[in-house]
């Protein structure tokens, strides 16, 4: 690992002020890199060009068309002016929450000689199902974006072993696993709320609530389902959706046709009122299928209230016991959501909290520092469940970096490694999580090499008996190294730069 400051340079689309999730992480994520001594960059699309310093580093829009269909998601189409500004930038490490239309970016990094990553934030097939492919060939399509993926980032980042599953299959070996976390001090039970529970439910009726992105991926209609069916059966609920997208004008109707007790309030924009409305909730609903990781169940989490979520999706690794996963109906997630209910209040409300505090952003900032090669160099606000907790060390709680990421001082995970085994007992609060931390690959090899030809899509196999390259290692064709695991993810600044025309090829 490298002891110097970096500049990690920070590359997605798809966000916009009202979007949740993955703003979320970046955000914490900067903030920890900054924290941890490094210097953030993030670029993202915008209306017009930006640049202005924050609490997680530099960031700068640059404009970006509005895709059609998406409630307003904007994309960073044009190549060469960000190739020029990567050149300005001369990244020392290239991070991209985008898989498909950043990709090439992977390919300027490889030519910059800057270690790039690739974050999975989605699981490809999942989000193409929930698009209405048939699911044989959302898998094949998924499997041949993910082989181009992995081939053309140094490393991929996945947040969760559901996540790893889909580059599993395709064979590729350059997989590490990074958990996202969540705001332990911003988000707590405390923030119960019994006048804003009375405003929105009678004593009586369960309250239900839903934070999400009103989009197909996110299949929102399943919770309006779900809320039917309870009310069907004699149970009295209200729903209460926080969230905006292009299916709520269809959702709204569909609750007037129905009957159905459903507020719409659309994108909450104070964080402290969203904590509140998640606190006061009974139970919070998660039913997207694609969903890699879930920060806003993770949220009503430590908000204290329990969440079913789509067994479909990553969540029910993260919600382990104290959360309940259900089939893609409305029945199903009825049915789950009355398995919950019949919890005492404080058990299900205490198991939540135990279960949100596995997930500190601390953990997440040194898992993903770990991923590329990075050593935290500062210490920042170390109060309990801010991304400065970034740092814990050997013997620290169940949760903490050190526990996450194995031996300290190691260059990156070891073959078969991956980010250690946790060291808990069998059947703790955090035990089903960590123990989730399989070695990726093929007979506990950590990941190996791409063919470094512009454009190939063939991993180079290692030669008959040899040892496999070391984490972070690229080949180059027929086998030869093309630089060490240190050229790779090694000292900053060693790396020539390319012109700029080349990045936008």
């Amino acid at each position: 690992m490298t002891g110097t400051p970096l500049r990690i340079v920070r590359l997605a689309n798809f966000v916009t002020p009202a979007s949740g999730g993955l703003r979320t992480a970046l955000r914490e994520l900067g903030r920890g890199y900054r924290a941890a001594g490094h210097e953030p960059v993030l670029v993202v699309p915008g209306e017009r060009h930006t640049d202005r310093e924050t609490e997680q580093g530099r960031v700068i829009t640059l404009p970006g068309p509005v895709l059609p269909g998406t409630g307003g998601y904007r994309v960073l189409a044009d190549r060469r002016r960000l190739a020029v500004l990567l050149e300005g930038l001369r990244p020392d490490r290239l991070e991209v929450s985008d898989r498909t239309t950043l990709r090439w970016t992977g390919r300027w990094a490889r030519r910059a000689r800057v270690p790039a990553v690739m974050v999975s934030h989605e699981t490809a097939d999942g989000v193409l199902r929930t698009w209405g492919l048939p699911e044989r060939l959302a898998r094949r399509t998924a499997d041949a974006l993910n082989t181009r993926t992995a081939h053309v980032y140094a490393r991929v980042v996945c947040t969760t072993e559901f996540a790893e599953r889909e580059f599993v299959r395709v064979g590729a070996r350059n997989v590490v696993r990074a958990p996202l976390g969540v705001d332990l001090t911003e988000r707590h039970p405390a923030l119960r709320d019994p006048g804003l529970r009375a405003l929105h439910a009678r004593g009586d009726e369960a309250l239900l609530v839903m934070c999400s992105r009103l989009s197909v991926e996110k299949r929102p209609g399943t919770a309006l389902d779900a809320l039917e069916a309870l009310l069907l059966r004699g149970r009295r609920a209200v729903l209460v959706v926080a969230g905006d997208g292009p299916l709520r004008t269809r959702l709204e109707h569909r609750a007037r046709e129905r009957g159905l007790p459903v507020t719409f309030l659309g994108h909450v924009t104070d964080r402290t009122d969203l904590g509140t409305l998640q606190a006061s909730a009974d139970v919070c609903l998660a039913p997207g299928p694609a969903e890699t990781f879930g920060l806003a169940a993770l949220e009503a989490m430590a908000c204290g209230t329990p969440v079913v979520a789509s067994a479909s999706s990553a969540l029910p690794e993260v919600l382990g016991s104290a959360g309940a996963a259900a089939a893609d109906r409305g029945e199903a997630f009825a049915d789950a959501v009355e398995l919950l209910l019949t919890r005492s209040e404080p058990e299900r409300r205490e198991a939540a909290r135990a279960r949100a505090e596995c997930f500190g952003w601390g953990t997440a900032v040194e898992a993903f520092l770990a991923a590329h090669d990075a050593e935290v160099l500062g210490r920042g606000d170390t109060s309990a469940g801010s991304t400065g907790e970034v740092l814990g060390g050997a013997g620290g709680p169940v949760g903490s970096a050190a526990v996450v990421l194995g031996r300290a001082g190691a260059a990156g995970p070891s073959a078969g490694e991956v980010f250690g085994r946790a060291d808990v007992s069998a059947g703790s609060t955090c035990g089903e999580f960590a123990q989730a931390d399989v070695p990726v690959g093929r007979d506990g090899e950590v990941f190996g090499g791409v063919d470094t030809s512009v454009g190939s899509a063939t991993a180079v196999r290692e030669r008959a008996g040899a040892a496999g390259p070391s984490a972070g290692e690229v080949l180059g064709p027929g086998g030869a190294p093309a630089r060490s695991g240190a050229g790779v993810f090694g000292s900053p600044g060693a790396a020539g730069r390319p012109a700029a025309q080349e990045g936008a090829a």
